[in-house]
């Protein structure tokens, strides 16, 4: 099979049910996914040694939901099939992030992104989820979309807040508290 096509060469591309324009909306959300999912297998390579066997596995998983989230998003028309992000996958996200606060200090004040490459790495998988969860927004706002999508982008923006946090722990450098912030947070 060859890698290329020249079916895009005229700027669309296929999407289940039809082709549209590369940068439709559509695109925009499931390829700012993909993007997240790049910067994931950057965190998995990032994440040596039995410190991290978890994350590891975590990560790994969230690897295949994002490609489930993109393949959700691809489709045209709704009912073209059955979508592969349940509530389920939310409900994971969560308890993994009670587990990884739980490991992590209590927050006053707002951090910095950063820390140790690892929890750096981490943050940009943040940002951009954030970003692959506006785009999705977007979508949504045109048309209707899994909601499940929503939903897990929102809460994997917490988990990599959480596990960037952990990472940190796990290899002994504090979190940079925003020197301007005010006690934001409050003890539970």
């Amino acid at each position: 099979m060859g890698i290329y096509t020249r079916t895009g060469d005229e700027g669309q591309t296929s999407v289940i049910g039809g082709r549209v324009s590369k940068d439709d909306i559509r695109v925009e959300a499931y390829g700012t996914i993909d993007e997240l999912n790049s910067f994931v297998g950057q965190a998995i390579s990032l994440s040596e040694g039995e410190l991290f066997n978890d994350l590891r596995e975590e990560l790994t998983q969230i690897q295949h939901e994002l490609f489930d989230c993109g393949s959700d998003l691809a489709f045209v028309k709704l009912g073209e099939g059955d979508y592969k992000v349940k509530a389920e996958r939310v409900d994971q996200l969560e308890q993994w992030i009670d587990l990884h606060q739980a490991e992590n200090p209590e927050l006053e004040r707002f951090i910095l992104p950063g820390g140790s490459l690892l929890a750096s790495t981490l943050h940009v998988c943040r940002t951009v989820c954030r970003r692959a969860e506006r785009r999705t927004v977007t979508l949504a706002a045109h048309t209707e979309i899994n909601p499940d999508v929503r939903r897990y982008l929102n809460r994997l923006s917490d988990y990599f807040f959480a596990v960037a946090r952990t990472a940190n722990v796990r290899q002994q450098i504090p979190d940079i508290e925003y020197i301007r912030s005010k006690k934001v947070f409050r003890s539970k």
